[in-house]
């Protein structure tokens, strides 16, 4: 096999031992026909050499990576959906199928599936992934990547030849199996399962791995399960003020949806918002609104609170107490910086920072249904740098109204953050990429009605353009 020297496997998850997963096999597909692979994560992981029989045996057929796990895992968790508990989750389609270290960094990544086949936590479901929700997807984490936003990457797609029946979407339809890379296959909903079962030794066992593998520095913290709370809500707060920056709903913000790392992960009934409104709701069962847009704070907000209960059998309740009191005030600061960030200024100045991010909300809610979410950002990256573009593209008479004239008062006051971004050809065009759920469909219809695959692929193209024009780290 050809195997970078850069190339680092590990089996730590798998050293906890089975009272956390179950070894299972991956489903025996038809075909497997490559749509999509990520070469330049493949790069990040040692993978880089894999000529294509590799990837069609490794990534599609999930034959065990060399010296990596050597057996797929599914991982056992519960959780909370719509908060209501429940006990019967799991990997139900998808497995942990290997843990390599990171090129040059050495952070841990993890390989999981989706679509790979039956699991004891498979319930009434095929295990199965639709080619549609994979195309879906790989769409959402390219997007989410070029906005900065904490997200697992896709790291292919295989149509596997297979006929699925589905009750929300015309069926039969094309099936998949994507493998996706996240920092963590943890979620919190791990921690509900051996809670539930009154295991506080094994939410012990849990809380000593996180930190030993993700969070070092804890190590030999007196109260590890606060220290590992603290840390995550830290990092909660960046991922979902990410999401209001990007303008990102994802619509099931169920606890066995959360990971310890703050990674957005598992993206089904998402949206981008088409326009700023609190009230936007992604899936269409959330009839009460529950995980809409404006909502989504909150959410996250409750499910750390499930997790810190959690963590009550191992730790002191005033230590868990304290790390969730910080949320609220850890959420707005990074609010301010994610907004910022996405202006594409600097200042310095909280105060003023501040006052900008919410002259920008106010200004997003006066343009109404007429001001799509994402072109207002596009055409204000490095905030005064940029006014005679806003000012002259197709949204200058919007902005010229009297509901802008306070955004415009105050960008005035900032430089551009890293000013020769601005000089890429992504802010040569009036309008920016875009995600919206019309121009999904239409990606897929090409798919679906033509097996034309050009769409698509131009569109990943796009993205990956507009991921280097904004040079966000996320």
């Amino acid at each position: 096999m050809l195997i970078s020297q850069t190339y680092r496997p590990e089996s730590l998850f798998r050293a906890l031992g089975p009272d956390f997963a179950d070894p299972v096999r991956p489903a025996d597909f038809p075909m497997v026909v490559p749509r999509f692979v990520h070469h330049r994560v493949l790069g990040q992981l040692g993978l880089d050499q894999l000529d294509e029989t590799q990837i069609r045996r490794h990534l599609g057929r999930l034959a065990p990576l060399p010296g990596a796990q050597p057996q797929a895992l599914a991982v056992r968790y519960h959780g909370h959906q719509f908060r209501t508990y429940n006990p019967d989750l799991g990997d139900g389609r998808g497995f942990l199928f290997a843990q390599l270290r990171e090129v040059g960094t050495g952070r841990v990544s993890d390989l999981s599936t989706k679509g790979s086949g039956r699991t004891p936590y498979s319930r009434s479901g095929d295990g199965r992934l639709t080619l549609k929700g994979g195309v879906r997807e790989v769409l959402a984490t390219g997007m989410l990547e070029a906005l900065g936003v904490n997200t697992s990457h896709s790291v292919s797609l295989m149509e596997t030849g297979e006929a699925l029946e589905r009750n929300d979407e015309p069926s039969p339809t094309r099936s998949a199996v994507l493998v996706r890379r996240t920092h963590s296959s943890i979620r919190f909903g791990g921690f509900q399962r051996h809670a539930f079962h009154d295991r506080a030794d094994l939410v012990g066992q849990l809380a000593e791995h996180v930190l030993a593998v993700y969070q070092p520095d804890l190590v030999g913290a007196p109260d590890p399960g606060a220290a590992l709370l603290n840390r995550v809500v830290e990092s909660c707060a960046e991922l979902v003020a990410g999401w209001m920056a990007a303008g990102f709903v994802h619509g099931v913000l169920n606890t066995d949806n959360m990971n310890i790392n703050g990674e957005s992960f598992d993206y089904g009934p998402y949206r981008f918002l088409p326009f700023n409104d609190p009230n936007f709701v992604a899936a269409y069962f959330d009839q009460t609104g529950l995980y809409a847009f404006g909502r989504q704070p909150e959410a996250v907000y409750w499910n750390l609170r499930q997790l810190a209960g959690c963590l009550l059998l191992i730790s002191d309740e005033g230590g868990l107490a304290a790390a969730l009191e910080r949320f609220p005030d850890l959420y707005r600061d990074a609010l301010r910086r994610a907004m910022v960030r996405r202006l594409g200024v600097r200042s310095g100045d909280v105060g003023a920072e501040q006052a900008l991010v919410s002259a920008a909300f106010r200004a997003l809610a006066a343009g109404g249904a007429e001001l799509r979410w994402e072109p207002f950002f596009h055409d204000w990256f490095g905030g005064e740098a940029s006014a005679d573009r806003a000012l002259q593209g197709p949204r200058g008479a919007l902005y010229r109204t009297a509901p802008f004239t306070a955004f415009r008062d105050l960008v005035r006051d900032f430089e551009p953050d890293r000013p020769e971004r601005l000089a890429s050809s992504v802010f040569a065009r009036s309008e920016p990429e875009e995600l919206l759920i019309d121009e999904i469909e239409g990606l897929w219809a090409a798919i679906a009605d033509r097996d034309d695959w050009e769409p698509f692929t131009a569109k990943l193209a796009r993205l990956e353009a507009t991921r280097q024009a904004y040079g966000f780290s996320a």
